[in-house]
């Protein structure tokens, strides 16, 4: 493929390498969830700590959660500004939206355990291909994680996570990818896996659902979006030309 901006940096790019395989090609179209940036003014939220919003992104700074609580969005803002930061590329997952794309996703079927099967026996130390082992919804996922980040952080590190600056955030979440043990409720690695999947979701969604707001996600990897024919260009090495399109017809 031809060169383009994120040659220019490494990290990002291989973060992107790691996670589009795991994302279907109908995620990236058509996800679930919202975009959105919670502000002090429109939400009554502390705003969250680290680089100045950049609020032309968002209408969505007038989002209020209906699922999670003010402490536990503040949480959400926080986690996913460090899972997938802004930087000198484009907006990260907070500016994208990604707190109200993982809100929204609260009031579906998905969040209820609607989709899966819930029903016992449930083995925790069943191997990983026979599928999730818990009887927790994601909502509960949520509610429980949450808490129990908070807990840990404040044990650990002194403060709850949303108060922490970036660096012990950042440990904060590598400690909860890689296990916790007296992480209260849940696996801290399920809790962890399941908001870094949802993140990049919101990251890479249509922005019919409110998340990936100004199609940042697509424009970083050069996704044309919802366009209805681009196959003529798979084949060029060279970089699309054209933006991105949504579903509704916005183009980037």
């Amino acid at each position: 493929m031809a060169q383009d901006d994120t040659a220019q940096n490494p990290a990002r790019r291989a973060f992107f390498r790691k996670s589009l395989p795991i994302i279907p090609v109908t995620a990236l179209a058509a996800a679930g969830g919202a975009a959105t940036l919670a502000t002090t003014e429109h939400n009554h939220l502390p705003p969250v700590p680290g680089p100045a919003v950049d609020m032309a992104m968002a209408d969505a700074a007038r989002y209020r959660p209906s699922f999670f609580s003010a402490d536990e969005y503040r949480f959400l803002q926080s986690a996913v500004a460090r899972l997938i930061p802004q930087d000198d590329l484009g907006p990260g997952a907070l500016e994208a939206g990604v707190p109200e794309f993982i809100d929204r996703q609260m009031g579906t079927a998905y969040a209820a355990g609607s989709l899966w099967y819930m029903q016992g026996p449930f083995d925790p130390n069943a191997l990983p291909e026979l599928g999730y082992q818990l009887k927790l919804s994601p909502r509960e996922v949520y509610r429980l994680g949450i808490a129990a980040a908070d807990r840990w952080s404040e044990k650990n590190l002194g403060r709850k996570f949303a108060e922490l600056s970036a660096t012990d955030q950042d440990k904060a979440l590598a400690a909860m990818e890689h296990g916790i043990e007296d992480f209260e409720g849940l696996p801290s690695k399920t809790f962890f896996s399941m908001l870094w999947t949802n993140t990049r979701e919101g990251f890479f969604s249509d922005p019919l659902h409110g998340g990936n707001k100004g199609m940042v996600g697509w424009k970083l990897i050069g996704f044309p979006g919802a366009r209805a024919d681009f196959m003529d260009w798979v084949e060029r090495d060279e970089k699309y030309p054209f933006p991105p399109v949504s579903i509704h017809g916005q183009r980037g």
